[in-house]
């Protein structure tokens, strides 16, 4: 009766001082995360897994105080979790690949992006099972993180700056050299223009209506699609004031008898 009553106070002296250690290092993991910048969630969910670790060994120890053979329960605990995870390995595997995500950090929240699969937007948020994106026309779109890891990413917003491609086209019995410098006026006189790259206007193609011009303007990424849709109306109305044309696709047709 005293050894088994000796047993009860060692298993709950145990329990007592693995609780606390469970929470403590919990608390440090937390900690410690934070400093180093992680996301709320990915360190919220490991320091969970250090505290829940502490509490199983603590578990492990108390059964081995009653005379509990632990080696057999520990083969069995690892079976039980070789089961579950072979028949939640899909949901694992977006768990590892939203962890990932929140380590590695290939986009954040507010970023603009699109994957391989064609699946683009604004990221809302990023959970450790699915990342929610909403596109420009305000639908929600809810992507799990494995086929967002595992996809080619394109990140629109990782550099503050990008370039924006203007192509206009003008016809070929006008002057080049003068479009050139009409155009340059017009896009130049937006603010938008980034002051760390100039922007340069080329002749870019020879079409089969018109000789094509392009302005290579660099801007800020969140101004990106405003200035691009300004900026052809800038263009179009600079043009019509210098007696630049833009013409319609023409077609020659040469009749034999």
């Amino acid at each position: 009766t005293t050894q088994y009553g000796l047993s009860i106070l060692g298993a709950v002296a145990i329990f007592i001082v693995g609780r606390m250690v469970s929470k403590w290092l919990r608390a440090l993991t937390y900690k410690g995360m934070k400093r180093a910048k992680m996301d709320e969630t990915l360190s919220r969910f490991l320091s969970s897994l250090v505290g829940y670790a502490v509490l199983a060994f603590t578990l492990i120890a108390v059964l081995s105080q009653f005379g509990i053979q632990t080696a057999s329960l520990v083969a069995v605990l690892g079976a039980a979790g070789l089961a579950v995870g072979l028949a939640l390995q899909g949901t694992l595997s977006h768990v590892a690949s939203g962890v990932m995500i929140l380590i590695f950090r290939p986009f954040k929240i507010g970023d603009y992006i699109e994957n391989d699969s064609g699946v683009s937007g604004t990221v809302e948020s990023i959970g450790l099972f699915m990342t929610e994106l909403d596109t420009p026309q305000n639908v929600r779109i809810i992507v799990p993180n494995g086929k967002m890891w595992d996809s080619v990413l394109s990140n629109y917003n990782t550099h503050k700056i990008r370039r924006a491609d203007i192509v206009v086209g003008i016809d070929y019995s006008d002057d080049m050299d003068k479009a050139i410098s009409i155009m340059t006026k017009a896009l130049q006189a937006d603010e938008r223009l980034s002051k760390k790259k100039d922007l340069k206007v080329v002749v870019s193609s020879l079409g089969d209506s018109s000789v094509n011009l392009t302005a290579r303007a660099w801007v800020n990424a969140n101004d990106y699609w405003l200035f691009k849709v300004d900026a052809n109306k800038l263009v179009k109305e600079a043009f019509d004031k210098g007696g630049i044309s833009i013409p319609f696709p023409q077609r020659v047709v040469h009749m034999q008898k």
